[in-house]
């Protein structure tokens, strides 16, 4: 990762109206839980672990856990205090950090994650003087062992699992052979740093609150991807850097139905461009090019009008009065944002989906 270097520089901001909400692991209150699965870990399904301890020595334990931190230092004999929220998805975190009391510091060897990070309270330095942009503006923490001090901190941050993030831009870009590397710790713009915050706290807000439905595989992919796609899009890397066009790929109406009848076979599944392509026979840049000359859209815009119509299929066939409901269809087939299947779904059938399920 490269950065520009100054003689150091400290980040601080005071709470803004809004901003928190658009951070992710918000803490409630004091809890505390023993365990946190390391970033990257993906599990069954989303549980949000919650820690709070006076204790220095279990505070670096979780410290550790969390962002594999090393060497805490405290003043001795003065008070400590950390309130961590981590809420795992597949191939991602979302986390929330309090740390209130003594100045403290440590070394953070964040070697194979990518962690974007946004300062909410108190006061963080980098001691190795790498680059950030203070306030509430997200910035990304360093891709290797660096080391840090705080006061009074109050930090969010997304915690991806750096190879799954580099397979997903490759197949965003339909190369096979790509080398993601970040160019730069600020987003490209102010533009795409609002678009990253909105994009969190849709994950936060329409997808985390609900534990159930973030149980459907389908609905922790698209949280990934929509979190990692926001992230490729708003920091610079090489992901961002111009590229000649590809030669077209020629295989046509016949690499299009294999990817059609890979999509219907597989249409419960978390399956996204690279793997659609591969069934096909294709690369992705060349199976979207024969999307749009034989369909007039794309295979995921073709794949989300299959789960629209199986979410329609399910509505026709359920019978309300044994509990069935819209969010629960809805959820099955991957649609995690109630008002968004609404809009779609009148756009293709003219009715509501809850009319359709009292018919």
């Amino acid at each position: 990762m490269v950065f520009v270097v100054p003689t150091e520089v400290v980040l601080m901001s005071a709470p803004a109206a809004g901003t928190a909400s658009a951070v992710p692991g918000d803490v409630p209150g004091p809890a505390r839980s023993p365990e946190a699965p390391p970033a990257g870990e993906s599990p069954a399904g989303t549980s949000r672990r919650r820690f709070h301890t006076c204790d220095v020595a279990e505070g670096l334990e979780i410290l550790e856990e969390v962002y594999n931190a090393r060497e805490l230092r405290v003043v001795p004999d003065t008070p400590f205090t950390l309130t961590q929220a981590v809420t795992p998805l597949d191939h991602v975190h979302l986390e929330r950090a309090r740390l209130t009391g003594a100045p403290a510091a440590a070394t953070i060897d964040a070697t194979g994650t990518i962690r974007v990070a946004q300062v909410l309270d108190g006061r963080l330095a980098f001691t190795d003087a790498t680059r950030t942009v203070p306030g509430p503006t997200p910035f990304l923490l360093p891709q290797r062992p660096y080391s840090c001090r705080w006061t009074d901190l109050d930090l969010g941050t997304v915690a991806f699992d750096a190879s799954a993030v580099a397979t997903h831009a490759a197949g965003l870009l339909g190369l096979e052979d790509f080398s993601l590397r970040f160019t730069g710790a600020r987003p490209v713009d102010a533009g795409m740093a609002h678009y990253w915050s909105r994009t969190v706290a849709h994950v936060s807000r329409d997808l985390l609150a609900d534990e159930q439905t973030m149980a459907v595989p389908l609905l922790r992919g698209e949280a990934f991807r929509n979190l990692a796609t926001a992230m490729l899009h708003t920091f610079p890397s090489t992901f961002l850097e111009p590229r000649d066009a590809p030669a077209p790929d020629r295989a046509g109406p016949a690499g299009v139905r294999r990817a059609v009848a890979f999509m219907e076979e597989h249409l419960a599944e978390d399956i996204d461009l690279a793997r659609i392509a591969a069934a096909a026979g294709m690369s992705p840049r060349g199976l979207q090019a024969a999307f749009r000359r034989a369909r007039g859209s794309t295979p995921l815009g073709h794949l989300r009008e299959l789960r629209l119509e199986a979410v329609h299929a399910d509505l026709v066939a359920a019978d309300p009065c044994t509990g069935a409901t819209v969010g629960a269809i809805a959820a099955r087939w991957g649609f995690a944002h109630p008002g968004r299947l609404a809009a779609a779904y009148r756009e293709r059938y003219g009715r509501s989906p809850a009319t359709t399920l009292r018919a």
